[in-house]
Parts: C-alpha cells; structure tokens; sequence
C-alpha cells in the first residue's frame, strides 16, 4: 500500500469541498473548449471549401487530414505514457506499480478512451437503469436459466458467471426505498420496502433465527419475544456452556472471535455475538424472496451468498473458529459426508461446529428409525474426522476439531475420508469442486485456535508468525501506518460532507460527527487488512469485507488469522451479494492492479458492479496513479455519480477521487 500523505486544504492543495459550484468546475470548462473546437473546426472547413475546387479534391484532403491528425495523437499518447511510465519507475512504490510493460500498454488504452469522451456529448451517453425486475438481481445467481441448462441436484443454486452475467445498467431501489438506519437501531429494526419479502413469509418463517422478528407497519422488528430457547441471548449462553464456559462474553478467551453462521435466519445470532467483540459471517443459498442474506445485509451484519451444494466456498483452509448451522436446511449426511469435509476445510485446528436440527434430538429417535440412521452417519463420520464430540443438549451438538495431525494417522485403514495430498490441498481455493479428502493439513498455518493470541492482540502478529506469509514485520507496520493516515484523512474529507452537505432526515437526530457515520465498508484490494485494523483502532463501530482480488498477491489466509472476515474474489464478476449492500467501498490501487493484467473487463464494468453493491448516498473513495484517475473520472458523469478529485500533495503521483451515489426515487405506477 502506498504511503497516505497529508491532505493539504486550501487552494493548493485540494479543491474546496465547500463549494457545490466547484464540484462541475471540470464539466463546464469542458463544455467551453469543445465550443470553441466546434467553432475552430467550422472556420478550418470553410477554409477548405474556398482553398480547394472539386468534391473529390475535399475528399482526399479530409482523408489525408484524419490520418496526419491520427498518427499525431498516437505518437502523443505514446510519448506521454513512457515518460510518466519513467517517472514512476524512480519512486519506492513499485508494490503497486505491477507489470509497468503491461500498464504503459493499458495507459495508451486509456488515454483513447479519454479522447473519445471528450469528443462530444454522444460519447458521454449516460448509462441507463434496469428494468424493475432488476432491482434485487444478482449476476451469475438465475435459477430458471441454471434449470435450463441442466443443471439440478442443488446446483441450479450455485453461481454460474459466464460472459452473458454481467450487468450493464443501474440498479434503481424499490419503490418506497428509505436510506437505513444508523446503527445500533438498525440492526434491530428495517425498512420493510427496502427488501423483497411478502407478509406471508414474515409470519411463515420456521427457522430458529428467523423467528425472532415481527412486521410492525413499515418496518420489520427483529426485537421480537418470540421463543428461540428462550431467546437467542439463552441460544448462545447454551453453547457457550457446551463449549464449558460461564456465558458467551467467554468465547473470546477460548480463541473463538470469528464465526461461519451457516444458513444464518436473518442474523440474529450475530446480532447478539457482535456486542460481544465476535464477528460472525453469514452464508446461505441465494434467494429471490425472502433471503436471509439480503435482511441480514439491511440490518448492516456481515453476510454474503454461498453455497455447499457443489463447490467450495472461496475462504482459504482453516479460516474461522467457530461454524454454526441451526437447522440450516443442508443434509449433512448426503453425498458421503461431503459437505462435512468442506466444514473441516475452512475450520482452525481446535475450533467448534454447532448443529442445531430437529434430527439430533435424542427423543425423535425412538419414533422414527430414518432419523436415527441419518444421525448415526454423522456422527460416526464427524468421529472418522477426527472430532471430538463435546456435549449434546435436545437438538443441539457440538464437536471440536482435533488440534493433532497424528490423529488421522491413527485412524483404522479405510475408515474416514483420506487426507489430500499436497497437489490437492490448495490453500486458497476459488470455487473448485467440493473435495472428497481431508485440507489444510500441509499447511504452514496449522496451529489450534487455543495457541493463538486471544483477540485483540491477535491482530497484531509478531516477526516469527508474518514470516507463514512471507511477509517482515516493517511491511505490516508500514501498512499499519499508512492505514491510520489514511483513515484520518478521510474521516476529515467526509464528517463535514455527511454532516453538513446533508440535510437532516425527519425523525433522525444526526450523532455528533464521526460516530456511526457508517456501518460497513467493502474493501476491494484489503492486502493486509490495514484498512480494517485502522478502523478498529479509531474507535469506528463498523466492519469491513476484506476482499482480495485474484489479479494480486493472496493475503487472505493473513487476514482472516487476525480476525477479521474476508473473501477472494475475482473483480470481472459480479461479487455474491444483493444491490445496496455497503455503505462504502474502498478501492486503494485496486486500478493499477487490474490493468496490469489481460483484462476480461472494462473499467465501465467494473463501476457498473460498484454502483449495484453501493446503497443510495454511498461513497466510493478509489486511490490511485492519477492518470488511472483521471481516466476514472471521467467515467463517474456516466454513471451519475457526484464526483471530485482531491490533490493529496502538490507532487505526488497518486489522486483520491470521492464519488457518491445520488438517491435517484422510483416513481410509483
């Protein structure tokens, strides 16, 4: 990550962000030199018309004229990226500066494509909204398509991105969208427009979670005092005592802080653990109605759409502490047992898997044999990998991972899935077919969650645990730096344009700034998770997906082991997640990476998925070579967006373009 360097307000320094009529100062100077290129090019044809006789004279000369005109601006554009690519190869930053071959190639690209927006107004076509069918659409998640091509078993479920999926219009928000709460009332209560679910299925909800909420008017009430065992406050304190701790505030002290809530209802289980310092990630089939992932996004929680039915999930080996399904809808007893292995993939040495169902419950045994047989097969399977069985209470059970690799050399021949050899056991795998053998056993970062720091001191990692990732400590701690000045910087930018440029919404009493300004914040190029460490350590009640694109170096293992949540994804497809889902994203040479590569995609493409992620007044703040900025803003008037570029140093290389959203109301029929 580049090092973040002072903000120097002023006339100098930035433009003032004070003055709205500054904010097009670019657009209207743009307006007026293509006036004027408009009057000098009618003056240079009327020369032509007097100087030259025949039509065919005309011709040729225009031709002639095109073609010189052509190779002029070519042999510029040329000139001009080698000597910025010179000037960059200087500096100390080549960490982001990728493949400068490769970006000199992508800088000519970019700068043609500057030339044709400036051309005229034609070229500047603003990109037009979805049909209302699309305002909760996913790209690479449509069931009746999947169906149609064959695909069934539960994998007409799974994301299938090819290059039809993506989406090349502007989400628009339901009818009687309403900008979300802050928090903390918003993770209790929602806009019940803001989400796709019918009444019937408010009432209909069967699942633990999901029972614990209630339609009220024109919101949903997840502080309803519906059973869940008494309430999932009673829920979690169960497990915790299972676990054989006092209560869940305790989980932290067994090396438990990040949690895979598995087919999660709406969030209430991660609701309630998040106060307690525990970050749980949702994860549940994508829906198109109802979905658990959407309302637990609206309630600003951590969640995502995944799926066990064909694929793994896109989380490096041994990533959390903790897995929890209640009754989460997957037959953990089909396909061999597969699913099963998938759990012991991502789960740490040591940590736990809860299951609450219906099928654990001693009782029903007696009354029907399936179940019993069902039962018996997971838990002779969960034994074969090396689990250790903990306690079982009614309908809930709790397993421990082994922290001991000899175990599964210990087992008898044949019984239990093999383990993977080491060609097999890939780290950080990108939605590869389920495996049918034991990962994470090669890997350097075998170590139980009991050994590790209990968080928050397992954030910071000492020089003997960076060297599993190949990294030195003065890398992290740059980072680390770099973070917290860039975390300032732009909490200064926004607090007075969120609080001042904003009128105040009726009902709502603005905090004093910068509390609660956001909830969540998606990361797209987190590195090393600095981003989320600086947010932490300012005190900001928000959490960050941390997304590390495959374009670029995998940090993810690195940043999961320091407790935080993050996936792997690749930026030329849509990300798994319904629109409106982040209050901000970030973007810190997240740009250059991407044109150092072959690209499948468009930096138009790229801004559209920007657009579906982001919730109406959103921010975007992209960091990066200004020439990639520069080239970026002027994309932003196509997608609507309100847009500025701030001079972080009177010489620096780099710009920090703020973008936001508009709120653009559908109009009822």
């Amino acid at each position: 990550m580049s090092r973040p360097l002072p903000l120097h307000r002023g006339v100098s320094g930035m433009r003032n962000l004070s003055n709205s009529n500054d904010f097009w100062d670019s657009e209207v100077k743009d307006k007026t030199e293509k006036e004027d290129l408009d009057r000098n090019r009618a003056s240079d044809q009327s020369y032509l018309s007097l100087s030259v006789g025949s039509p065919r004279s005309r011709h040729k000369l225009t031709v002639l004229f095109l073609k010189l005109s052509l190779v002029v601006i070519v042999i510029l554009a040329l000139t001009g990226s080698f000597w910025w690519t010179l000037s960059i190869s200087t500096l100390s930053r080549g960490h982001i500066f990728h493949g400068y071959r490769r970006l000199q190639e992508q800088l000519v690209l970019d700068l043609w494509d500057i030339g044709e927006l400036s051309l005229g107004a034609s070229r500047m076509k603003e990109i037009d909204f979805c049909p209302e069918e699309s305002e909760n659409h996913i790209p690479c998640f449509n069931i009746s398509e999947n169906l149609a091509l064959g695909y069934s078993d539960g994998s007409e479920y799974d994301r299938q991105c090819g290059q039809g999926s993506r989406q090349s219009c502007l989400v628009l928000p339901p009818v009687n969208y309403k900008i979300p709460l802050r928090w903390p009332t918003g993770r209790d209560v929602i806009w019940v427009a803001n989400v796709k679910i019918t009444g019937q299925e408010v009432f209909t909800s069967g699942s633990l979670t999901k029972r614990m909420m209630m339609l009220e008017e024109e919101q949903i009430s997840f502080r309803s005092a519906s059973l869940m065992f008494d309430g999932v406050e009673d829920y979690s304190h169960q497990i915790a005592e299972m676990i054989g701790l006092r209560n869940e505030s305790n989980f932290i002290q067994a090396g438990v802080r990040t949690i895979l809530d598995i087919g999660c209802g709406y969030g209430s289980f991660g609701a309630h653990l998040f106060s307690k310092q525990l970050l749980t990630m949702c994860i549940a089939n994508y829906e198109s109605s109802g979905s658990q992932v959407q309302l637990t996004l609206e309630r600003g929680l951590p969640a995502m759409i995944g799926s066990f039915n064909s694929k793994q999930l896109p989380y490096p080996s041994l990533s959390f502490d903790m897995l929890h399904c209640a009754r989460c809808g997957i037959d953990w007893d089909e396909k061999d047992g597969i699913f099963l292995i998938e759990v012991d993939r991502v789960l740490k040495p040591g940590g736990y898997f809860v299951w609450t169902s219906p099928l654990t419950n001693v009782q029903s045994f007696l009354r029907n044999k399936e179940k019993q047989k069902r039962w018996n097969f997971v838990r002779d399977f969960a034994e074969n990998l090396c689990w250790e069985l903990m306690s079982q209470q009614e309908e809930t059970v709790l397993w421990k991972k082994t922290s001991k690799k000899n175990c599964y050399n210990s087992r008898k021949p044949g019984s239990g899935p093999p383990i993977c050899s080491k060609g097999q056991d890939v780290e950080s795998p990108y939605y590869r077919p389920l495996q049918n053998c034991i990962g994470g056993t090669h890997s350097r970062r075998w170590l139980p969650i009991e050994e590790r720091p209990t968080w928050p001191s397992r954030s910071n990692l000492n020089k003997n645990e960076l060297a599993l990732y190949g990294l030195h400590s003065e890398e992290l701690n740059e980072d680390t730096t770099d973070s917290r000045t860039a975390v300032r910087n732009y909490w200064s930018l926004l607090s007075p344009l969120i609080f001042s440029d904003h009128p105040k919404r009726p009902g709502d009493e603005d905090p004093s700034p910068p509390y609660n300004m956001l909830r969540n914040v998606l990361d797209m190029n987190a590195r090393y998770g600095g981003l989320n460490a600086a947010l932490l350590e300012a005190g900001k009640s928000v959490w960050v997906m941390n997304v590390v694109s495959t374009s670029g170096p995998n940090y993810l293992p690195l940043i999961l082991d320091r407790g935080y949540v993050g996936v792997l994804h690749d930026w030329c497809e849509a990300f798994p997640t319904y629109p409106r889902t982040y209050d901000m994203v970030h973007a810190d040479g997240l740009l250059s990476l991407e044109t150092s590569q072959h690209r499948r995609c468009t930096m138009l493409d790229l801004f559209t998925e920007i657009d579906r992620l982001l919730r109406p007044e959103g921010w975007i703040l992209i960091r990066d070579a200004a020439p990639l900025v520069e080239s970026a803003r002027a994309l932003t008037t196509r997608l609507k967006w309100d847009a500025r570029i701030i001079e972080i140093e009177s010489n620096s290389d780099e710009r920090l373009l703020i973008c936001q959203k508009p709120f653009f109301k559908k109009q009822a029929m």
